[in-house]
């Protein structure tokens, strides 16, 4: 059972070189689980793309309306954020030995507490999993 990072998801939903691997990737695995954090993520990388001219206001909506369908038609398992989670978080960045940021030790405290797999795209967050001894899957682009 996984835990997927936004960077996968917003390779899933939006054109990218990652997003054939985040596709085989996500539809190979039963309920992969995400949090709200992920939500508000995909939210704000999309709204970037928007305000870089890499996506047009159309694109978006269509991609946040697919998101959306996926999380209330259940095809991931969604966890809120707990105050459990950001005390790990903050241990973890307390330990001065990765490059965590805030919302990255979250994902991985997460992922931890919860059990799961931590998937990600990002090689210094895969690294810093992989360094607080969380489980992790580097997904990289063909």
């Amino acid at each position: 059972m996984v835990y997927v990072d936004t960077s996968v998801i917003v390779a899933y939903y939006c054109p990218e070189p990652l997003s054939e691997t985040a596709e085989a990737f996500l539809t190979a695995h039963s309920r992969p689980a995400i949090s709200s954090l992920t939500e508000l993520e995909l939210f704000s990388a999309v709204a970037r793309k928007i305000r870089e001219g890499r996506l047009s206001r159309k694109n978006a909506g269509q991609i946040i309306s697919k998101f959306l369908s996926h999380v209330n038609g259940y095809f991931y398992l969604s966890f809120p954020v707990e105050s459990h989670h950001y005390r790990l978080a903050r241990e973890w960045i307390g330990l001065f030995t990765c490059k965590l940021k805030p919302l990255d030790a979250l994902h991985l405290a997460i992922a931890s507490s919860e059990g799961r797999t931590f998937v990600t795209a990002d090689l210094d967050l895969f690294e810093s999993a992989r360094a607080l001894s969380v489980e992790a899957i580097f997904l990289k682009g063909d």
